[in-house]
């Protein structure tokens, strides 16, 4: 009897505490990188699948890092920078971070309209609504009501599994292309650019500074630390779960047939309508909305917690306009002008939705070396800093990173220079 009432209050406690680490996860499969994962299933079919193991364990390390820093010292990660490390140094990251994310944003507003076209309705109608929607769920909601909205748009995904499966993929070569390691190819720019593409959309900066802010937000305490690890851990797996069939679903209909390049998500769900079953397309098309009208309200949400808490302006959901009126007002113009953009006919969207990823796996490796140093610091973390073998990992994850990022930004810089 006390087994399970023990089990019952650790249940209870989970349900408690679960949200920051399972939605940020979750929005990483926003309409980004769905483009991210289908291209790579389209163009090298179940090649890129390997990093989906090493990935995840780095997601883990990276997520549970940040969930401690917020859970331990009550602040956002930007904050803690801003404390640490000074204002002029924080100015420039949130600068940085500020270009990569509205790159994102308007993926999330392409995502939308994509879907939705595939349903026969344009985009000069539902892209406004759905801005409305995201913005009022935000400026009009309290914390908890906001986070379970999230929480369900976080199951949905569940979509792109069914889709996976309904794709009939190569289980065999679905499984061997998951262990084995490239060869090569890893040193072709496109291949590596597709690489770090991958480790970016799924490692992205803007994750580290949302998930710290949420973590404060709820309330997350050292006391309740323990159980947060559990909502870190399983939104992780089951978001590079999610990845691995997006990947599955392209390289089994997609690469297969030849069609190599995509220009944007709704080009793979077309695509999955005359080469897979009906149903594959219909979920693919209803799990891309849900992505994107999710990631839609979290980027610039996570935006705007990061340049506010840097700069020292006031933050969070749980305030009203007038308590942090810059902080709505960020969310508010990256909303209208992410939107509004993606009404403008000729803009290369899918240029700006691979790029802003590989901007990210770009990005992540100065944002790591920051988070390392400050989860290092007994006067600031005390018996909570990091172990050895969560440094082994982290530094390993960022060293990896800046190996892979120096020779792709030299070899796109020749190529950029080639062209003019």
């Amino acid at each position: 009897m006390r087994f399970f009432r023990r089990w019952r209050t650790r249940i209870l406690l989970f349900f408690a505490v679960v949200g920051p680490g399972f939605i940020t996860a979750n929005v990483d499969n926003d309409a980004n990188g769905i483009v991210t994962y289908s291209q790579a299933g389209a163009q090298f079919g179940y090649q890129l699948l390997w990093t989906m193991i090493p990935v995840t364990l780095a997601l883990i390390v990276v997520q549970e890092i940040c969930a401690r820093m917020g859970a331990v010292t009550g602040k956002g990660l930007s904050d803690l920078i801003r404390e640490e490390f000074g204002f002029r140094i924080t100015f420039f990251m949130m600068l940085v971070i500020l270009f990569i994310n509205f790159g994102n944003i308007l993926g999330e507003f392409a995502g939308i309209a994509g879907s939705l076209e595939l349903f026969g309705l344009s985009k000069y109608y539902t892209v406004p609504v759905c801005a409305v929607i995201v913005w009022l769920i935000i400026v009009k909601g309290q914390y908890k009501g906001v986070e379970k909205i999230f929480l369900v748009a976080s199951f949905i995904y569940i979509t792109y599994v069914f889709a996976g499966v309904l794709a009939k993929p190569d289980w065999i070569k679905a499984a061997v292309g998951t262990v084995k390691l490239p060869g090569k190819e890893l040193f072709r720019h496109d291949y590596l650019f597709m690489t770090i593409t991958v480790i970016g959309t799924t490692i992205a900066p803007w994750m580290q500074f949302y998930l710290q802010s949420s973590v404060v937000e709820k309330g997350v305490t050292k006391r309740q630390y323990k159980t947060s690890q559990l909502d870190v851990v399983a939104g992780c797996i089951f978001t590079d779960i999610v990845a691995w069939f997006i990947i599955v679903a392209c390289a089994a209909t997609l690469f297969v047939h030849g069609f190599h390049n995509i220009n944007d998500a709704k080009d793979a769900a077309e695509a999955l309508q005359h080469l897979a079953e009906d149903y594959a397309y219909i979920l693919f098309a209803i799990g891309l909305f849900n992505a994107s009208l999710f990631a839609a309200s979290i980027l610039p949400l996570s935006t705007a917690y990061t340049v506010c808490e840097g700069l020292g302006f006031e933050s969070g959901v749980g305030k009203r306009f007038s308590e942090a009126p810059v902080f709505y007002w960020l969310y508010t113009l990256l909303i209208a002008a992410g939107a509004g953009l993606i009404l403008m006919p000729r803009l290369p969207l899918i240029k700006i939705q691979l790029y802003s990823q590989a901007l990210n796996g770009v990005a992540i490796a100065p944002v790591l070396i920051f988070m390392l140093l400050l989860v290092n610091k007994k006067d600031l973390m005390g018996e909570y800093v990091n172990s050895r073998l969560y440094n082994i990992v982290a530094w390993g994850l960022t060293a990896v990173m800046v190996v892979l990022s120096v020779p792709f930004v030299w070899d796109t810089v020749r190529q950029l220079l080639h062209h003019q």
